[in-house]
């Protein structure tokens, strides 16, 4: 996606930057941004027209230096821009973004290599929080912005036009990016639902359009759908492909449909209309049909959760039972930890809601250096002792660390 977006806020910049240049003050007729002086129009042109990106950076920040308040100003800035882009030169690009937004706060190009950037700093943990909040800025800016924008001067009516929907791309993924963020999944789902109707093929549009989707309550269906365009843009990423088991699982109660529905992804790049999933029975459903299905000693944490969470007092009660006061070995990530009690997340959902579901007292006070960090993936050996149904948390004594768990990367 980085790749594929770079080159396209390249091709956009200099598309838009294709307009008729300002022609010298002697012209007839004059255009809007009209140079008096000869000497800056020498200048301000020599520096456009160089081909080579380096001559060009060399001619527009020496036209920049010498009229610090020419009327082309916001011109030249974007050239140098796109100059620095076409060099590879990410910092000195940015920069000169950040010149140009001075300069023109509204301006669209600076606004849609700004919402990227920070959308795509936030992606690889680059001070998360305020990137995503300031792409989320850029690109409400660049909304804005953009519902009133006039076409630019000598632009085709077509070339604006596709101009616009790749500016509407990146500005609604920004601020859809940004909700998820916040947790805010409806509105996510509204901003991302724009971005991949323009472009179905980028994944983590896709893939977040899923996220926001089902994180919903109730779930909407149509996650399932993109989560399963993004199995296939992902190549089957095994993080990817576990998550949408999951939910798809959750949702429908088992498995049966889950390959058709890639296939049915992978040709298509939109939902068809009135596209559908069955839903599962009922948690009490599940539940009831899981303990008749299955030994409690062979069940997984998740599925203690189910059933003691929302199975009837007769089912809950069977398992409770069988693993009540019985050492059970089991994986989670860590909340918080001190040296007697870990809070734990042993669930995909916990894990996302970053809420703990287990509380586990040590048999003896851990060694500081084996305290474990919050956000660790741990292994450990507990026995059940009582349990919260709503919502759900089992408290466990006797906690043994065992071996770290395999790590997880992203989501599940």
């Amino acid at each position: 996606m980085r790749k594929f977006l770079l080159t396209m806020l390249i091709a956009l910049t200099a598309i838009a930057l294709a307009a008729p240049a300002p022609a010298p003050a002697q012209a007839a007729p004059a255009p809007k941004k009209e140079i008096k002086d000869p000497a800056e129009y020498n200048s301000y042109i020599g520096a456009t027209q160089q081909t080579n990106p380096q001559a060009k950076i060399s001619g527009l920040t020496d036209f920049l230096q010498r009229y610090p308040n020419s009327v082309v100003k916001e011109d030249a800035l974007e050239h140098l821009m796109t100059a620095y882009q076409q060099t590879g030169e990410a910092a000195k690009a940015m920069e000169t973004v950040g010149r140009l937004l001075e300069v023109s706060p509204y301006n669209l190009r600076a606004l849609a290599v700004m919402a990227y950037s920070k959308r795509q700093a936030a992606l690889n943990g680059q001070d998360a929080v305020k990137n995503a909040a300031d792409a989320e800025e850029m690109g409400q800016r660049g909304l804005k912005t953009l519902a009133t924008a006039p076409k630019p001067e000598g632009m085709s009516d077509a070339d604006w036009d596709k101009l616009k929907r790749q500016y509407g791309l990146v500005f609604n993924a920004a601020v859809g990016f940004g909700e998820l963020q916040k947790k805010n999944w409806p509105e996510a789902a509204k901003y991302l639902q724009q971005a991949v109707q323009t472009d179905p093929t980028q994944f983590y549009d896709v893939y977040y359009l899923g996220v926001a989707y089902l994180q919903q309550n109730p779930i909407n269906p149509l996650g399932l759908f993109y989560v399963a365009r993004a199995v296939n843009l992902s190549s089957s990423n095994a993080d990817v492909v576990k998550f949408g088991k999951y939910y798809y699982g959750k949702y429908h109660g088992s498995m049966d449909g889950w390959d058709a529905l890639l296939t049915q992804a992978k040709d298509t790049p939109l939902p068809p209309e009135g596209f559908t999933i069955a839903p599962a029975p009922t948690l009490a459903d599940q539940a009831r049909m899981l303990v008749d299905s299955k030994d409690p000693k062979q069940m997984s944490f998740a599925e203690w959760e189910l059933v003691l969470g929302a199975g009837e007092p007769p089912v809950a009660d069977k398992v409770w039972s069988a693993i009540k006061g019985q050492s059970v070995e089991f994986a989670g990530r860590v909340i918080s930890a001190t040296r007697t009690t870990l809070l734990i997340a042993a669930t995909v959902d916990a894990i996302e809601l970053k809420q703990p579901d287990v509380e586990v007292t040590m048999s003896a006070p851990l060694p500081l250096r084996l305290v474990p960090r919050a956000g660790a993936e741990i292994q450990i050996l507990a026995v059940p002792a009582s349990y919260e149904p709503k919502p759900f948390v089992m408290k466990m004594s006797k906690g043994v660390l065992r071996q770290a768990a395999p790590r997880r990367n992203g989501r599940g």
